[in-house]
């Protein structure tokens, strides 16, 4: 119930596309979850520095960062469980990966590789933060997108969207990217019914990746130390959530704890005054449990077991009995002799049928038990003793019920 509490409830996801020439293009979305609802509160297009961004963004916004552009390098290869210097060789030769931060978005059967120097977007990074700003995600190219697929009004095995074009199989998993920077969509984006320049797709989805990052796995780049951040975050959240819920488990404990001793209070002065008549009432209230008790003990000798019918019962256990089977003795309550013994005086088991009888072979004697476990009346049953006289040439069998 509190984890709702737990996560990033606003995020904006800003993408910062570096031109060729040194320039920057800002495009931004302001993404807010409240009451299981996702809503675009901001959307910021073109902007050209990072000055121009903070007029319209409040003081530490969590952000999801996105680069695209200059000095960012994409690979497709076969899929990769992990990048490591042995097969990052292979993507950038005579390069440390050290030197680099990574994202492999694997889908289906292919890994899309996308790397940018630590220093560069170590850059932008504090450029961010300088204006008051919380980085707490980095993702590279357009690949965040993946997770936010199912909102578009994607009627065909591919997207274009503001130079990306990407192309899905039938599965949905991306085959191939390519960017051509005048590329665009024959029909206007749309987030489920609401309308999206296709410029603020990149910055949506990441925005949308911060914000969901319990419920999604996020595609961002592997930065040590941003996770560390926004583990830091979450743990704040956690932390002032559970104060507060204890506060106010405290809070309802000393105000019940209040009412029940204002109410105890009064109900001992009323008990106060009852004391004097119940004193009176007590000898007379033992009087009657005595005759309770006396009445209580001359049913049970009368075997009265609450008005249950015994007849009906034994009916019911005859109409159960296989041909095979002879009763001699059908004993409803029979006198319990050890406790007879012990008290000298006629003492009887309560709930107890006792039946003996005869069968020569002790299998039609299991099925009756069989068929009488199905009577819900039925507590237990269970075959007492079973003995072959060979002068009779039958068996002779006790079946207990307790019922």
């Amino acid at each position: 119930m509190l984890e709702k509490y737990y996560n990033i409830n606003q995020a904006v996801g800003i993408s910062i596309h570096i031109l060729a020439y040194g320039g920057m293009l800002i495009n931004a979305c302001l993404v807010t979850v409240e009451n299981n609802q996702l809503t675009i509160d901001k959307k910021l297009i073109d902007l050209e520095s990072l000055e121009e961004l903070k007029k319209h963004l409040p003081e530490k916004t969590p952000v999801a960062l996105n680069l695209t552009g200059k000095g960012i390098l994409q690979k497709q290869t076969e899929a990769l469980s992990e990048v490591n210097q042995h097969n990052f060789s292979k993507i950038l030769p005579n390069a440390t990966i050290s030197d680099f931060y990574l994202q492999n978005f694997v889908s289906g059967e292919q890994s899309f590789v996308s790397v940018v120097r630590k220093s560069e977007a170590d850059k932008w990074i504090g450029q961010l933060g300088a204006i008051g700003l919380s980085p707490l995600q980095l993702s590279i190219g357009p690949f965040p997108v993946y997770n936010v697929i199912p909102q578009l009004n994607v009627y065909d095995n591919g997207i274009i969207f503001n130079g990306h074009v990407i192309e899905l199989n039938e599965q949905q998993n991306w085959t191939s990217h390519r960017y051509e920077q005048e590329k665009r969509s024959q029909f206007p984006l749309k987030l489920e019914s609401e309308s999206l320049d296709e410029k603020l797709l990149i910055p949506y989805a990441a925005g949308f990746n911060l914000v969901m990052a319990s419920k999604v796995q996020p595609i961002v780049a592997d930065v040590p130390y941003l996770e560390t951040e926004l583990d830091t975050l979450i743990a704040v959240k956690k932390f002032k959530v559970k104060g507060v819920v204890i506060l106010t488990v405290f809070f309802i404990l000393l105000l019940i704890n209040f009412v029940l001793f204002s109410w105890l209070n009064s109900a001992n002065n009323k008990l106060s005054e009852q004391v004097g008549q119940m004193a009176q009432t007590s000898i007379n209230s033992q009087g009657v449990e005595d005759q309770v008790k006396q009445k209580e003990a001359l049913l049970n000798e009368l075997g009265w077991d609450e008005g249950i019918n015994k007849s009906v019962l034994i009916d019911q256990l005859a109409a159960l009995l296989p041909e095979e089977i002879t009763i001699n003795k059908i004993d409803v309550n029979p006198v319990d002799l050890a406790a007879s013994r012990i008290q000298k005086s006629l003492t009887f088991l309560n709930r107890v049928i006792k039946i003996t009888g005869n069968s020569e072979k002790i299998i039609p004697v299991n099925e009756w038990i069989a068929r009488a476990k199905t009577k819900p009346w039925v507590k237990n049953i269970q075959l007492d003793s079973y003995t072959f006289n060979s002068e009779l040439n039958t068996g002779q069998f006790t079946i207990i019920i307790n019922y």
